[in-house]
């Protein structure tokens, strides 16, 4: 039997940068042809200030209008909300559909100050905060940690400190998290090392990677994180979004197409049938042309 892997679709991410405003209507169709091509869990919206991110202006009618269009035999999806701040929480928990609240967690001082505004111990009040309120709500919770794998600004970075932060996540009782290749540097050997390094500090977490890359290398980076026992992968259709900060328009978020034949080498199951993406590929190939002015991928 093939093994069942997590695979999270992230248009919120391929959407969040983009220099054109999507029309709230697309967006909900767009969620909703994810939902019918099989995807189960789903970073789609965020919450955080329309002055830094307008393209995600419009999360709660994005929401309210999924909400009120889904098919009532369909099992509705996670959907994953990010929130950078208090004001974000407060919204995500006010708004119906979004079943679990994700959070950035940088371990680079640099990338926190500038994304955040946030020193570490504030980040780390926020997060604690985070864990205790979503419990509360009964949402589930899932922590990124930004930069696991390096960052380009010569401060500290290593294993151990990726480790620390994941034992201090299990600490405050946080049980997702997702190691984040920010900038998309890391080596396809250095995906695979860091995760053996880190894995067993965190028994009963459910330990992801949300890798960003240039697609001829995109391939390697899963299959070494898969053969290092990960089993929970971020991905957008045909690779678009990505992290502004890479200073390359080709490294960016792995394609979910790359993924998908990727684990399927491996023999993974990952629950989405190629066959069903034909309708929601057509439309991001007509996102990147009219919202991002980017090149159709075939």
């Amino acid at each position: 039997m093939p093994e069942i892997v997590k695979l999270i679709e992230c248009p919120r991410d391929a959407w969040q940068g983009l220099p054109d405003f999507i029309p709230t209507d697309y967006k909900t169709e767009y969620l909703q042809e994810l939902v019918l091509a099989g995807f189960k869990h789903i970073d789609a919206v965020s919450f955080v200030s329309p002055k830094h991110v307008k393209q995600m202006a419009d999360s709660e009618e994005v929401m309210a209008k999924l909400n009120a269009s889904l098919p009532p035999n369909i099992e509705p999806p996670e959907i994953i909300g990010i929130v950078v701040n208090e004001k974000g929480l407060e919204r995500a928990l006010a708004t119906p559909g979004v079943s679990t609240i994700g959070y950035p967690y940088s371990i680079s001082a640099y990338f926190r100050r500038a994304n955040a505004n946030m020193s570490r111990a504030e980040s780390r009040t926020l997060v604690a905060k985070l864990s205790k309120e979503t419990k509360a709500a009964h949402r589930g919770l899932v922590i990124y940690i930004s930069m696991a794998f390096g960052n380009p600004y010569d401060e500290p970075w290593g294993p151990e400190i990726v480790a620390d932060t994941l034992v201090w996540l299990k600490d405050i009782r946080v049980r997702t998290v997702s190691l984040a290749d920010t900038v998309g540097t890391a080596t396809p050997e250095l995906v695979g090392d860091l995760y053996r390094q880190v894995k067993d500090h965190v028994a009963g977490i459910e330990l992801g990677v949300h890798l960003h890359s240039r697609p001829e290398n995109a391939e390697e980076k899963i299959l070494a994180a898969y053969e290092a026992g990960c089993r929970r992968f971020d991905s957008a259709l045909t690779g678009l979004g990505g992290c502004p900060f890479a200073g390359d328009n080709l490294v960016g978020n792995i394609a979910t197409e790359d993924v998908l034949a990727a684990l399927r080498k491996a023999g993974a199951d990952p629950g989405i049938d190629p066959a069903n993406l034909s309708k929601v590929l057509e439309m991001t190939n007509e996102i990147r042309a009219k919202y991002a002015h980017a090149p159709l991928v075939n």
